[in-house]
Order: structure tokens, then sequence, then C-alpha cells
């Protein structure tokens, strides 16, 4: 039996006790197909420090009791590195109203029961309560349909993306360097998904 699942809005100084579960959950699902992502703790830990010391940024935890099971985190789009406000920039979209979301990692067997869903209400709640973003937006690795790793029968994010109100933009596109499992350091196309920021009636 599960302990219960708690969701967590977190900021600031207040990411800083969470910072090496958070990067062994990072690192332990993004070495999962699409991102097959070599990390290490001394990096995640310094990238999510970085979260930490960044006034606007947000991080939202799943817990199951006092174990963390799930993270997902975001930021406007001018504290991240300039590659990610280049496309926007290049594409007449002034990176200063974008809220980027970093990524959402969630064990597997806390998947299918909502949280994903929590992860975008908390991240969109916290974007729009700042007051000065029209877009929200993520990227996504994109795979070839034939590429012989992706597992048998998975099924993307897209359908899901899709229903919270996000579309693909493409040409909205980055490139990203990291470590990949049996392959070393490799350049990776990522292509952004945005929606409009609407206010709340």
């Amino acid at each position: 039996m599960h302990s219960a699942l708690t969701i967590t809005s977190l900021s600031g100084q207040q990411l800083l006790p969470h910072l090496d579960d958070i990067a062994r959950l990072r690192i332990g699902v993004f070495k999962d197909w699409p991102y097959l992502y070599q990390g290490s703790l001394d990096y995640e830990r310094d990238y999510l420090a970085a979260y930490a010391v960044t006034p606007d940024a947000v991080c939202v935890i799943a817990r199951a009791g006092d174990a963390v099971v799930g993270a997902s985190t975001g930021l406007p789009l001018l504290d991240d590195a300039a590659a990610f406000h280049k496309p926007f920039v290049q594409a007449g979209i002034d990176p200063a109203q974008v809220f980027y979301f970093g990524e959402s990692v969630l064990l597997p067997e806390y998947r299918g029961q909502g949280i994903g869903h929590a992860f975008f209400d908390a991240r969109e709640a916290h974007a729009r309560a700042l007051g000065r973003f029209a877009l929200t937006a993520f990227c996504a690795v994109d795979r070839a349909d034939d590429d012989p790793r992706r597992p048998r029968g998975h099924r993307d994010n897209a359908a899901f993306w899709h229903k919270r109100g996000y579309q693909r933009r493409p040409g909205l596109t980055m490139q990203l360097n990291w470590g990949e499992v049996g392959q070393g350091n490799v350049t990776h196309p990522l292509t952004f998904w945005t929606r409009s920021l609407e206010a709340v009636a």
C-alpha cells in the first residue's frame, strides 16, 4: 500500500534540502527513452542549485510519505541559458514574455494518477501569479520514429500535452548536448511546445 501522495510547490531556499533526492530522480528517469541521459549527481546538484537562487523559479515535488517520487521545475525563460532564448528571438517572440518549464520526472509506479496534471497546474499557476508572462513553454527531444532503441509499444506524451493545450512549434528548435547512454556526448535537437497563459476569470 502506497503512502499518501502530496504535491508541494517550492521556491528559493526551500529547494535546498531536496536537491539530492531530485538529482537522483532525474538521473534515474532520464536514463530511459527518449532522453537516454547519462547523468552525474555533481552536475545535477549544480543544475538544480541554480533554481534555488533564481527568485521567480519554482520546483513542484510529489512525495509519498517522506520519499520524493516526482519533481517538476520552471523559471522565467530569460533566467535560463542563452541557447534557450535564441529560437524565440529568431521567431520574433520576446523571451521576456515566456515562462519555461524545465522538466517533469516521476517514478513509473506513480504515473497515471494525475500527478502530471498537478505538475502543469502548479507551474502554470506560478507563472500566472507572477503576472508578466504571455506564454508557457517546454521542449522535448526529437527522436526518429524508426530509432531501433525505441521500446516496443512506447507511447510518448504528445496526446497528454495536446490535452493540456500545448502545441508543438516546428522550427522553434534548439540544440543541446548531453552524455547519452552508450554514446558519449551527443548534440540533440529539441523542439518547443507552447500555449498562451490566459488570465483566470
